[in-house]
C-alpha cells in the first residue's frame, strides 16, 4: 500500500497546463468545435434568427429532414479486424474528375445572408481541401466570382429551369464559359415548398429591417457589422430583386418542366450532367435512359415536399437497378463523416453536404468552412480505419446495416 505524502508544488505544475489565452474569439470557438453540431451551436449564437432558420429549417412540419437524419442515426457498422489501415486512400473519381474525399459542397441559395464571405469562402475552402464546390442558381456570387476563389479546383453549377427559358440558358452558358465542369439539374421544384420558419420570420431578400429584425440582430455584432460594411446582399442572377424568398421562387420555378426539357439541357451542356432531386426508382431509371451521367437522390434537404422519401433508404435499390456507368449520388441529412462513409458503403458514388457547410460558414466565415471540412474529413478517415478498410473501393454493403423504424404497411 502506497504511503500518503504532502504534494510538492512541482506536482501541481505537471497537472495544471493552461491553454494560451487568445483575443481571437472566432478562432477560440472554432478550436473548441469538434462536431458539426458544435458548429451549429456557434452559428446559432452569432447569426440572426432569420438567416439561421433559413439554413436550419425545412418544409412544413420538417418531417422529411428529421427522417433523413434518423436514417443515418440508425446505421449499424460492421467492422473488420486485424487489417492494415496505417495508410488509407480517401480519394475518389466522380464524373471524370478527382476529389480528395467522397463529398463536396452542395449548392445553397442566398449564401451571403449567412455570412458576408458567402460562396467565395466555400469555394476557396473546397479548393484547398481538394473537393468540389457547387454554385446555386440563386447564389449570391457570380460564376466568375467562384472561379476566381477556386481557380484550380472543381466547380459544379446547379440549374433551376425558369419560366424564362432564355434567361436560364444565358446563366447556363455563362457557367460553362467560366469553366464549371459538372451541371446539377434540380428537378424537384415545380413550386417552392412551404418553409414555415421563413414565413414566420418574414424573410426577404434584401433583409427587411423591421423593429424585430433590428432587435434580434443587435447582439449579433459580427453579422450586423458585415451586413453594413460589405457590398449589398443580392442575387447574382437577379440583381435588383426586392421581395420575399417565396415570391422569388414562385417567379422562378417552372411547373411545366418535363423530360424533354431535361434532354434539351443535357444536349446543351458540354460536360457531365447529374439530375438532382430524384426520389423514386422509376424516375432514376428514366433519367438513366436519357443518358445522364448521374442521379442525385435528394429530397432537397427536406425543404420541398414534407414526408418525402428518405434518400438513404432509396440508395441500395437504385444503385442495384441502374447501369454501372450511371453514378448515384446522395444528399439530405448528412452531418458527419460517418454518414458519408455509410452512404459510400451502400453504393453512393458521391455525396453533397449543405447545412454542415453553412453552419461552419455562419460560425466563422472561411475559417469556419475550413473547420467544417476538417471535421468531416477527420471523421471519414477515422471511420474507415475503424471499419478496417484502407480505400473507399473496399467499402461494401456488408459494412452497414440500415436499422429501419418506418416500415411500409401492407395494403392488402
Amino acid at each position: 500500500m502506497n504511503e500518503r505524502r504532502i504534494p510538492k508544488p512541482s506536482d501541481f505544475a505537471e497537472l495544471l497546463r493552461f491553454k494560451s489565452p487568445t483575443l481571437d474569439r472566432t478562432a477560440a470557438r472554432l478550436a473548441n468545435a469538434h462536431t458539426i453540431a458544435d458548429l451549429r451551436a456557434i452559428a446559432k449564437k452569432v447569426t440572426p434568427k432569420a438567416p439561421f432558420d433559413y439554413t436550419d429549417g425545412a418544409a412544413e412540419a420538417e418531417l422529411s429532414l428529421a427522417r433523413a437524419r434518423q436514417a443515418f442515426d440508425d446505421v449499424e457498422f460492421h467492422p473488420a479486424i486485424l487489417r492494415d489501415v496505417s495508410e488509407i486512400d480517401t480519394s475518389i473519381d466522380v464524373c471524370g474528375g478527382a476529389s480528395s474525399y467522397p463529398f463536396g459542397i452542395a449548392p445553397t441559395g442566398f449564401t451571403r445572408m449567412m455570412h458576408s464571405a458567402g460562396e467565395r469562402a466555400g469555394a476557396a475552402a473546397a479548393g484547398a481541401a481538394g473537393i468540389p464546390f457547387s454554385l446555386s442558381t440563386v447564389g449570391t456570387a457570380t460564376p466568375e466570382d467562384v472561379i476566381a476563389a477556386n481557380p484550380h479546383g472543381r466547380n459544379f453549377f446547379q440549374l433551376y429551369m425558369w419560366k424564362d427559358r432564355d434567361r436560364s440558358m444565358d446563366v447556363l452558358d455563362r457557367a460553362a464559359a467560366a469553366g464549371f465542369d459538372v451541371l446539377l439539374v434540380t428537378v424537384d421544384v415545380p413550386i417552392g415548398g412551404a418553409r414555415l420558419r421563413d414565413r414566420y420570420n418574414g424573410l426577404t431578400i434584401p433583409p427587411t429591417l423591421t423593429a424585430g429584425t433590428v432587435l434580434n440582430a443587435i447582439p449579433k455584432v459580427r453579422w450586423w457589422t458585415d451586413f453594413l460594411t460589405t457590398e449589398p446582399l443580392e442575387f447574382s442572377t437577379f440583381k435588383g430583386f426586392d421581395g420575399t424568398v417565396a415570391d422569388l421562387l414562385d417567379t422562378m420555378f417552372d411547373p411545366t418542366v418535363d423530360y424533354d426539357d431535361l434532354r434539351w439541357i443535357k444536349d446543351r451542356w458540354p460536360g457531365p450532367v447529374v439530375v438532382k432531386g430524384v426520389q423514386t426508382l422509376a424516375d432514376a431509371k428514366r433519367c438513366a435512359d436519357l443518358g445522364v451521367d448521374g442521379v442525385l437522390l435528394s429530397n432537397h434537404g427536406g425543404r420541398q415536399l414534407d414526408r418525402a422519401p428518405v434518400p438513404f433508404h432509396l440508395l441500395p435499390t437504385v444503385r442495384r437497378e441502374l447501369p454501372d456507368d450511371v453514378e448515384v449520388w446522395i444528399d439530405t441529412g448528412i452531418m458527419s463523416g460517418a454518414d458519408v462513409v455509410a452512404a459510400v458503403a451502400q453504393g453512393a458514388a458521391f455525396t453533397l453536404v449543405g447545412r454542415a457547410y453553412l453552419y461552419g460558414l455562419m460560425a466563422g466565415g472561411r475559417r469556419g468552412v475550413d473547420r467544417a471540412i476538417e471535421i468531416l474529413t477527420d471523421e471519414i478517415t477515422r471511420t474507415m480505419k475503424l471499419l478496417g478498410v484502407s480505400s473507399l473501393a473496399e467499402l461494401e454493403p456488408g459494412h452497414v446495416s440500415q436499422l429501419r423504424r418506418l416500415l411500409p404497411i401492407d395494403p392488402r
